[in-house]
C-alpha cells in the first residue's frame, strides 16, 4: 500500500470516527448530558491524537477563546462562591476542544456529510414529535397555557430555546447541503425534514426559534433575488408576510404566543416593573446588570458571585421583584460575561465572537455562514447562551460544522 493511500484510509476512519462522535453528541443534547460530554471529549481525542501541541498555537480563533475563558477562570480569585464558579467555568471547557478538534479533523466525504444530515435531522425530527405529542393528548391544557407564556415540553431536559434554535439552524444546515446530497431521495427526505421541522416551529411558537427561521428565510428571497436575479425570490419575499399572518391566524399555539406579546407590550407601555413577564424581566436583568457593571468595570463581581450580586441589586433597584424565579443573571451574554469577569473580558469574548467573520469565502458559502452566524448571535444577545452546557454546544457545532464543510469543499469525496 502506498503512503498516500495509508494516509487516506487513515483519515477517513478518522472523520468516521467523529461522524460517530457527533452523532452521540446529538444524542446527548436529546436525551443525555453524559452522553453529549463523552461525544465531544472522544471527538476530542480522536481529532488531536499525534497533533503536536505547537500546530495548537495555529489556531488564533482558538487560542482568543483561551483568552476569554481564562479570564473566567482568573474570576474564582475573587469569587466568594466557588462551588458556582467551578459549575460556571465547566461550562466553558467546550470552547477550548471543539475549536481545536474541528481545525483538525480531515474533510468529511460527500456521503459521511449526507448520513450526517439524515441522522441528525431525524433525531431533531423525533424531538419535535415529542414535543407535538404533548398539545395531541391534552389539547386544552397546553392552548391555556400558551396564554401565559408556557410552551410545550421539549426534548434538551425542556431548554425550548435551545431545541427550537436547533431545528432552525438545521433548516439553515439543510439548504446549504441541499446541492451537496448524493441522489434525489436524499433530497427529498432532507427537504421533508426540514418542512415538517418549519411547521414544527411554529407550532411550538418559541420566539427565538422563529425569529431564527424568519430571518433566512427573508434574507434567502432577498439574497436569492440579487445574486441569481430570481422571480422566485421576489414571490418569496412578497409571500414571506402572508405566511406568517396565515400561521399566527390559524395556528392556534402561535396565536395564543402573539396575543401574550402583545398583552406584555401594553404592560412595558405602562412601565410594569414586577418581573412577572418573561421578556419585561429580561429588561429588568439588563437594568440591574448594568447598573452593577459600572461599579465593577475592570474586574466584575466574580463568576460565582453574579447571581448572589444580582440579587443584591433587585433589592436596591427593583425591590417589587420578589420571586426567585423572575431574578435573572443577566439575559445577554455580552453583559453576563462583564458582570462576572469585567469589561475587558468582555472585549476578549467580543473579538472572539466576530473572529470567524474574517477571510471569509464569496457567494453562496459567504451567504449561509453570515446567517449561521447572525442567528446565534441574536442568541447571545438575548439569553446568557454560553452559560449552559447545551447552549455551547449548539452555538460551537453549527459554526464550526459549516467553517469546516467552507474550507474543505474543494476536497470533499464522494468515496466511503
Amino acid at each position: 500500500m502506498s503512503k498516500s493511500s495509508f494516509l487516506n484510509n487513515k483519515n477517513v476512519t478518522k472523520s468516521n470516527i467523529a461522524i460517530f462522535c457527533i452523532l452521540l453528541m446529538f444524542v446527548g443534547l436529546l436525551r443525555s448530558r453524559l452522553f453529549l460530554s463523552l461525544g465531544m471529549i472522544l471527538l476530542g481525542i480522536n481529532a488531536l491524537w499525534n497533533i503536536p501541541p505547537r500546530e495548537w498555537l495555529k489556531q488564533k480563533w482558538w487560542l482568543m477563546g483561551v483568552a476569554w475563558v481564562a479570564m473566567y477562570a482568573l474570576s474564582g480569585l475573587w469569587s466568594t462562591n466557588k462551588a458556582e464558579w467551578g459549575v460556571y467555568l465547566q461550562m466553558k471547557l467546550p470552547v477550548l476542544l471543539l475549536p481545536l478538534a474541528f481545525s483538525f479533523l480531515p474533510p468529511f466525504t460527500a456521503r459521511q456529510l449526507q448520513l450526517l444530515t439524515i441522522s441528525i435531522g431525524m433525531m431533531l425530527l423525533g424531538g419535535a414529535f415529542y414535543s407535538v405529542s404533548f398539545l395531541i393528548f391534552d389539547y386544552t391544557h397546553y392552548i391555556q397555557e400558551y396564554n401565559v407564556s408556557h410552551i410545550l415540553p421539549t426534548p434538551v431536559y425542556g431548554d425550548y430555546i435551545c431545541f427550537s434554535t436547533s431545528c432552525a439552524l438545521f433548516i439553515i444546515w439543510s439548504m446549504y447541503m441541499w446541492p451537496r446530497l448524493l441522489s434525489k431521495s436524499a433530497q427529498y427526505v432532507v427537504s421533508i425534514i426540514a418542512l415538517l421541522l418549519a411547521v414544527y416551529l411554529h407550532i411550538l411558537a418559541s420566539k427565538s426559534g422563529l425569529v431564527a427561521f424568519y430571518l433566512f428565510t427573508f434574507s434567502w428571497a432577498i439574497y436569492t433575488v440579487f445574486a441569481k436575479r430570481s422571480i422566485a425570490g421576489i414571490a418569496g419575499v412578497l409571500c414571506i408576510p402572508l405566511f406568517l399572518y396565515c400561521a399566527v391566524t390559524f395556528i392556534p399555539t402561535l396565536h395564543e404566543r402573539k396575543a401574550h406579546i402583545v398583552y406584555t407590550y401594553y404592560r412595558f407601555r405602562d412601565q410594569d416593573k414586577s418581573g412577572t413577564l418573561g421578556d419585561l424581566s429580561r429588561l429588568i436583568s439588563y437594568d440591574v446588570s448594568m447598573k452593577i457593571i459600572k461599579e465593577h468595570p475592570l474586574l466584575g463581581v466574580g463568576t460565582g458571585d453574579m447571581l448572589a450580586e444580582m440579587n443584591t441589586g433587585y433589592d436596591k433597584w427593583y425591590p417589587q421583584v420578589t420571586e426567585e424565579r423572575n431574578r435573572l443573571i443577566p439575559h445577554n451574554q455580552f453583559l453576563t460575561i462583564a458582570l462576572g469577569c469585567g469589561i475587558p473580558a468582555m472585549l476578549f469574548f467580543l473579538i472572539w465572537v466576530f473572529m470567524p467573520l474574517f477571510h471569509l469565502p464569496e457567494g453562496r458559502d459567504r451567504f449561509f455562514f453570515i446567517i449561521t452566524w447572525s442567528v446565534l448571535l441574536i442568541q447571545l444577545m438575548i439569553e446568557p447562551f454560553l452559560e449552559g452546557q447545551f447552549g455551547v454546544f449548539v452555538y460551537l457545532f453549527f459554526l464550526l460544522m459549516l467553517r469546516q464543510v467552507i474550507q474543505n469543499k474543494d476536497r470533499i469525496s464522494t468515496n466511503l
